[in-house]
């Protein structure tokens, strides 16, 4: 089955108001129309409305790193779903440092799926491993606990349905997964999802692989048959890098 590759650049706690003004218009003119991948970028929830409006009209798409779950109340310094609907078209659910920095559980990114699907918008649902975790063979079980309780109550899984394989050990580090490493664990999530929903359903789930992604090693881990594309973090911050890396990650899906 035909998969559309999908590359996704989080900003992260980064960049002030006019450099991310400037980021967007300059990946706008570098890769609105680009064929074979699909493009989101996820800006600090402050410039999500500057973001809708510099990329509205074009094939770029816009993505929050974090959600609530309630559509309101007195909730400080939280951002629901409702908030967010009509705004981007993706959020990104259960980032590792989301689990690890503010702890939180695998029973609230459920919740946090089951809004955004609710909603009419696509997770990028991210699940990845500790460094210990994969030392000590545990890695499957890890993500499989991940996925499977992130997945309670959500029936069916969407289409084209986003999984982000982000080793916890790579983010920020420099270390990346070598292709075939990131490739056997795609597959393992790829194997889980299909136990879960079956063989056509995780067919047609992509699962991105996330950790010190460049334009270097962009194309090896694409041409991989079960990576469906990227999340990119620190890459994601300059305009020649990120344009590169979805170039790259382009041209080797052809």
């Amino acid at each position: 089955m035909a998969r559309t590759p999908i590359i996704g650049g989080n900003w992260k706690l980064n960049l002030g108001r006019t450099p991310a003004r400037d980021l967007l218009t300059a990946l706008r003119a570098s890769l609105d129309g680009i064929a074979g991948v699909e493009v989101v970028v996820c800006p600090p929830a402050p410039w999500l409305g500057d973001a809708a409006d510099i990329l509205r009209g074009s094939s770029i798409g816009v993505g929050a790193q974090n959600v609530y779950w309630q559509p309101q109340g007195a909730f400080t310094g939280e951002v629901s779903a409702a908030l967010l609907a009509g705004v981007v078209d993706y959020v990104i659910v259960g980032h590792s440092e989301r689990r690890h920095v503010f702890h939180e559980t695998a029973e609230e990114t459920n919740k946090k799926l089951q809004t955004v699907l609710g909603l009419g918008m696509q997770p990028f649902f991210a699940v990845g491993e500790l460094r210990e975790e994969r030392e000590s063979g545990r890695t499957n079980d890890v993500l499989k606990r991940q996925l499977l309780v992130g997945f309670t109550d959500i029936e069916p899984l969407p289409e084209g349905f986003v999984v982000a394989y982000e080793p916890v050990w790579a983010i920020g580090t420099g270390l990346t997964a070598t292709p075939e490493i990131a490739q056997q664990t795609c597959a393992d999530i790829r194997a889980i999802v299909a136990g879960r929903y079956g063989e056509a359903t995780a067919e047609a789930c992509r699962i991105q692989y996330g950790g010190s992604a460049n334009a270097e090693n962009a194309g090896n881990l694409m041409s991989q048959p079960d990576i469906d594309g990227l999340l990119v973090g620190g890459a994601a911050l300059q305009a020649e890098s990120f344009t590169a890396i979805c170039k790259a990650a382009a041209a080797a899906t052809v």
